[in-house]
């Protein structure tokens, strides 16, 4: 399971979308991506949904997510 903090990026003013996407590139099959975010990436979901990808979105409270996604096996 790999797991990326977006939220000191996006704090910050960046974008993680191209790190993300990297992270996401190097899933082997069955293999989980945990992304932790200040708010619920609904687009990043349709993105990751449209390429085959399984995802759980979970509110954290004050603002926070932690989506998991999944290359189905």
């Amino acid at each position: 399971m790999s797991t990326l903090d977006a939220r000191p990026i996006i704090a910050a003013g960046g974008e993680p979308f191209d790190a993300i996407m990297s992270a996401v590139a190097a899933l082997a099959e069955g293999e989980e991506f945990v992304v932790l975010t200040p708010f619920e990436p609904v687009p990043l979901e349709g993105v990751l949904s449209s390429q085959g990808f399984l995802y759980e979105a979970v509110d954290l409270g004050a603002g926070d997510w932690q989506v998991t996604f999944r290359r189905p096996s």
